[in-house]
């Protein structure tokens, strides 16, 4: 192994070079003084920036809100916007809606991030290491880390950018897991692609990830039936018209409990109902004041919201592309394809496939079909990232950092530093992305996400200026 040679310059290492990582080291690169310290994102992908959602070259994954909400700079909202015209990027058809309205693939949005970045990986101003990260330890002062492909380096600052692991696999269809039929993770595109000559297909998961494969297989042809089983049998709603901001404000004297933020949301519904709104105006509120809301509540009231609520809010807020919405609409006019609030029962191999036993949601009727092609759509299971990451493993085992009480990452303090097994923040271990969330609150959407990267950003930038005023402290001395 080889380890860098001590220097007077920090190190800052972003272990993750997808969107959470990618916007950070973005942001810090343009923040500090050139030179002051070196920037290194780890990342097995030759583009920073795609990640899961955005490196995807398939034309029917669409960016799930208009292109002109998409940006990394969040004091420029119209940066995106301002890369496509620059760019001149050519737009499939059915990009542009009826309402004025751009929802470009999601590619498109990747390569727009990649651009960002390309001056500065040109300049040196980051440096891209195309491997992934297998471990992190401390040593002294510093962190050592180890990559797979046999070399490591030294830290004085470390991200944990490491996100969305795939989706937990439901207990009935563990006997399943060599079976060719079975699509574990919805994210292999040539697996999933393969379901597009399935004549009954069973898909387990209703949301955003569900939908982005039944319109991928819709392209590509598929004429099969389709069965869309979840625990709510909800689906991802669409975009409605919203001519004006909700009034309603959540962030002054916020809800402490989940059911007094349930009654002060239907209230703002009816409130903007009878202003001529949709509700669509109010969860954007929601989801504007999403920090403040979720800070208020008492880890027992965010417990109890994420039983109880979480899957309707994320129906709601999580809403699919129009084009999405217009193919799904069309399988079930058709009949092929259909959505049930159910629970899995049971799942064995039979001689046609896997036949599957579910129970409807509030009856106790049990129902059985034969399917030649399943796929597991439930989203990323943040709850297993200690689990799945080997950083995460090894850091879990160390004491290092721990899991966030309610299953949606890694526990964070302020200033989005990690906790450790006794409690305490550290001064040189980091989290963005959709792993802190448990700490933030909404943090899986691109405003979101850019703002928080951005606060990473501006302190891991005090960290670099308080390591030179040491260095020069010492060097004085």
């Amino acid at each position: 192994m080889m380890m860098d040679t001590p220097r007077r310059r920090p190190v800052v290492a972003i272990l993750g070079g997808g969107l959470s990582g990618a916007i950070t080291a973005f942001h810090l690169a343009r923040a500090i003084a050139p030179g002051a310290a070196e920037i290194v994102v780890v990342e097995p992908r030759a583009a920073l920036g795609g990640g899961l959602a955005y490196s995807t070259d398939e034309p029917a994954h669409r960016i799930n809100v208009p292109a002109s909400k998409m940006t990394i700079v969040s004091a420029e909202p119209d940066h995106f916007m301002d890369w496509l015209a620059a760019a001149r990027v050519e737009m499939s058809p059915g990009t542009l809606t009826l309402r004025g309205d751009f929802f470009p693939e999601r590619g498109i949005f990747g390569r727009y991030v990649a651009a960002q970045l390309a001056p500065l990986l040109e300049q040196g101003a980051l440096r891209h290491r195309r491997t992934a990260a297998v471990a992190l330890h401390r040593s002294g002062a510093r962190w050592l880390v180890d990559l797979a492909d046999g070399t490591s380096f030294g830290a004085d600052l470390v991200v944990l950018a490491m996100s969305h692991p795939v989706p937990a696999l439901p207990a009935p269809l563990r006997g399943l897991a060599d079976w060719p039929g079975l699509v574990a993770d919805p994210y292999d595109a040539a697996r999933t692609a393969r379901l597009a000559d399935s004549r009954n297909l069973l898909i387990v998961g209703t949301g955003l990830t569900s939908a982005d494969v039944v319109a991928s297989l819709a392209r590509r042809g598929h004429r099969g039936r389709i069965l869309a089983l979840s625990r709510h049998g909800l689906r991802s709603r669409g975009h409605g018209v919203v001519a004006r901001k909700s009034e309603a404000d959540f962030a002054a004297a916020p809800a402490t409990t989940a059911l007094a933020l349930l009654r002060r949301i239907r209230a703002a519904v009816a409130a903007d109902r009878a202003r001529g709104e949709s509700w669509h105006a109010t969860l954007d509120r929601v989801r504007d004041q999403g920090q403040p809301i979720w800070a208020a509540l008492p880890p027992a009231e965010r417990g109890r919201l994420l039983r109880h609520l979480r899957a309707f809010w994320d129906v709601h807020r999580f809403r699919v592309a129009p084009q999405v919405e217009e193919t799904l609409d069309g399988l079930v006019r058709a009949g092929r394809l259909d959505t049930v609030a159910a629970r899995l029962v049971a799942a064995r191999r039979v001689e046609d496939g896997v036949e599957v036993t579910w129970r409807r949601r509030g009856g106790g009727v049990t129902e059985t079909a034969i399917f030649d092609a399943v796929a597991v759509t439930t989203g990323p299971d943040h709850g297993s990232a200690l689990r799945s990451n080997p950083v995460f493993r090894g850091l879990a085992a160390e004491g290092v950092i721990r899991p966030d009480p309610n299953g949606l990452g890694l526990l964070v303090a302020d200033h989005c530093r990690a906790v450790d097994a006794a409690d305490r923040p550290s001064a040189s271990l980091f989290v963005v992305g959709p792993l802190a969330r448990g700490h933030v609150g909404e943090l899986m959407g691109v405003p979101e996400v850019t703002r928080h990267a951005e606060h990473v950003a501006a302190e891991i930038h005090a960290g670099v200026k308080a390591f030179a005023a040491g260095a020069a402290v010492r060097a004085a001395g």
